[in-house]
């Protein structure tokens, strides 16, 4: 191998390593937020049987993703505010 491709390994590396905890807490969230979509779709059918619900799309999962529980009860009261 040539110096300049051994220099772009090593700075992909170095990339990498200094990038490796935001792009794990990114694949935590992206995560969390595809549980809260299956929560979602699951609560779908049990909303019905309450009289509440909530869609299914990526903003739900995104604030359920980052807020959990916490973010259910958020959508819940934005969704009653609403009516």
């Amino acid at each position: 191998m040539s110096g300049w491709l051994w220099a772009a390994a090593g700075g992909l590396l170095l990339v990498l390593g200094l990038c490796r905890r935001p792009l794990a807490a990114l694949g935590r969230f992206l995560v969390r937020s595809g549980l809260g979509m299956v929560f979602l779709w699951l609560f779908q059918g049990l909303g019905g049987l309450l009289g509440v619900t909530l869609g299914v799309n990526l903003l739900n999962g995104l604030v359920l993703g980052a807020l959990g529980p916490s973010g259910l009860a958020l959508l819940l009261l934005t969704q009653w505010i609403g009516r």
